[in-house]
């Protein structure tokens, strides 16, 4: 499928929005898109005429949210995600076949097979209509967005980047961020798990330049082919292959031996030089939090090749719901076949994205024996990109959808105790700012399979007069609300003004143990008590299960900015937030079609 076919397809149900409005590339764009992606039924969004501050005006439109919904995404992979889930199950469990139209109906099945692999050709594709080089090559000319004010700079954000390995045996397609640092060079963003990553160091180890080739646009299911977790050495096109039920048509780049998609609308081609590297960042990432400057290897452009007509397909990532959200659906489906072939006794998985997904994870087993679910818990942190999770809870097979937030958390809350909580460390995220250690940090698994606990005897307050209890004990509570005060374990998230560790205030939260159960400690600010969905971001993301749950008679949890005074030494970072400025622009240009409540729930200003 083409973008421009995709686009056709959008457009015929109602749900591609044009621009013609002329748009800056750094801000306006990528603020318009991060809204219109949280609504209800959001929209794919055609930006006709993108400019930037310099008057600059850009002949390449603008297309984002390309994953606007669950249908949309459905419709990019032909089919629901469960129906290739079922497909993989299949091959997964085939057996010999008895009747002959079993026979006929695993010939099919092979026949399709041959369909995974890609087909290279040496000949031009569309990809390669317009082809410049030299001191011709001009990065700024194509329209790269800056998401947030406090980026770095532009930063391609829906690249899909190909890579060889050295010995040329493995062939990769990752999805990475790069800056633009000058008209010719890139930075490339590889963390140190990726599969990009560990070709580069072999590259670096034999002192060779690697070559890299950056696509964009094409067929939708490239991009999300290129963030698919498939294991070390297994080539993600060949997922492509198996989806779409013929190969991916790939041509040759023009300097280099790489293959790419020849549908794709432009392609950058480039070699990474293992001695060069330059400080890369801040950007507002997929956390909804900036990460960090690190130094991250230079891509020195040798060519950019294009379609005659081009689109530039970008994606916004930040504070949830953003694409991510339906790209990630695809991927949870699609991938519960692989995960069971190392835990058969499990039903089902999900990953919340408000959980900003590897932060949280919900599983539905079968348990058979004691100690069943952690030993899920530690195939799960062994995993691939499983290993990046940082909480699991484990329910039985009689427990609500994992989908059905509010019934799921009353059930986990009724069959919480403090011996089925394992907390441990392993890998964290790259991205993770929460661990006390970069790469290192804890993780949590809760056991929730047994029977409902017995009746805990608690005196249930008002959420204001355990306020004025707590803010009795100390000064810094600024304001707390109950959740669930109908079950085993209500939660009390208490909004606290922080200058001191917040173990000492729990240990005098232990005198109220007959009015609460599991005490979550959160800022003041940029915390409201009354928005649970982003509470839950905010908490997941915030909390290193080593260092900041406390299980002594009651359950605290610090979810709350570290600092030196909490024995944290790294520099925690900020929120990001749209530029308020540019959304009042937007607004008056009636660009915007939400209300202040809208952008509050968000916390997108």
């Amino acid at each position: 499928m083409k973008l421009k076919e995709y686009l056709e397809r959008a457009h015929s149900i109602g749900r591609l929005k044009v621009i013609e409005e002329p748009l800056d590339v750094e801000l306006e764009i990528p603020h318009l898109a991060y809204i219109e992606i949280k609504k209800e039924k959001p929209n794919v969004l055609l930006f006709k005429n993108p400019v930037d501050s310099y008057g600059r005006r850009y002949d390449i439109p603008v297309v984002m949210n390309l994953f606007a919904g669950f249908d949309l995404t459905e419709t990019i992979f032909g089919k629901h995600p469960d129906r290739i889930s079922q497909e993989i199950e299949e091959i997964l469990h085939m057996k010999p076949p008895q009747k002959i139209t079993d026979k006929l109906g695993t010939l099919k099945m092979l026949f399709e097979l041959k369909n995974v692999f890609p087909k290279r050709s040496n000949k031009k594709g569309s990809c390669q209509e317009i082809i410049i080089k030299g001191n011709d090559i001009d990065l700024y000319k194509i329209p790269i967005l800056k998401t947030w004010p406090k980026d770095a700079g532009r930063f391609i954000t829906a690249g899909q980047i190909y890579t060889r390995s050295l010995d040329g045996n493995m062939d990769n397609l990752g999805m990475y961020r790069l800056q633009i640092l000058d008209k010719d060079k890139l930075i490339m963003h590889w963390q140190i798990h990726k599969d990009g990553n560990h070709f580069f160091h072999d590259y670096r180890r034999a002192k060779k330049k690697m070559p890299v080739a950056i696509a964009i646009g094409g067929d939708p299911l490239y991009t999300w082919c290129g963030q698919a977790p498939l294991p070390y050495g297994i080539f993600e096109l060949l997922l492509y292959g198996f989806i779409r039920k013929k190969p991916a048509k790939l041509v040759k780049c023009l300097t280099n031996d790489l293959y790419v998609p020849k549908d794709a609308d432009i392609v950058i081609e480039g070699e990474v030089d293992p001695e060069e590297f330059a400080p890369e960042g801040p950007f507002g990432d997929h956390t909804g939090y900036y990460t960090p400057v690190e130094n991250f290897p230079v891509l020195r452009v040798k060519a950019i090749t294009m379609k005659k007509n081009p689109l530039y397909y970008a994606t916004v990532v930040g504070k949830p719901p953003c694409e991510d959200k339906y790209m990630g659906w695809a991927t949870e489906r699609i991938f519960l076949p692989l995960l069971r072939t190392t835990t058969p006794d499990l039903i089902d998985y999900h990953m919340p994205e408000n959980g900003v997904f590897h932060n949280l994870i919900l599983a539905k087993i079968k348990p058979i024996y004691k100690g069943h679910a952690k030993q899920i818990m530690h195939a799960f942190w062994g995993v691939g990109q499983m290993s990046f999770v940082k909480h699991a809870f484990f329910v039985n097979e009689d427990a609500p959808s994992l989908t059905d937030y509010e019934n799921i958390t009353r059930y986990i809350l009724n069959r919480l105790k403090p011996e089925n909580i394992l907390i441990t460390e392993g890998i964290v995220d790259q991205l993770d700012h929460s661990s006390y250690e970069e790469l290192v940090g804890g993780k949590l698994g809760v056991d929730c399979t047994g029977d409902e606990i017995e009746d805990r005897e608690l005196d249930i307050l008002s959420d204001k007069e355990l306020e004025d209890k707590v803010k009795s004990l100390d000064d810094l509570v600024v304001e707390l609300k109950q959740y669930f005060t109908d079950t085993k374990n209500p939660i009390t998230v208490i909004k606290v003004r922080k200058n001191k560790s917040m173990y000492e205030v729990f240990k005098k939260l232990k005198n109220l143990k007959n009015h609460l159960k599991i005490a979550i400690f959160v800022d003041e600010e940029h915390n409201d008590l009354n928005n649970p969905y982003m509470l839950v971001w905010r908490i997941t993301n915030n909390i290193d299960a080593l260092h900041d749950i406390w299980i002594e008679e009651i359950i605290g949890i610090d979810a709350t900015a570290k600092s030196e005074i909490d024995g944290y030494k790294r520099k925690w970072p900020e929120d990001v937030f749209c530029d308020e400025k540019t959304i009042e622009k937007l607004k008056k240009e009636g660009l915007i079609d939400v209300n202040d409540d809208f952008l509050k729930k968000f916390q997108i200003i």
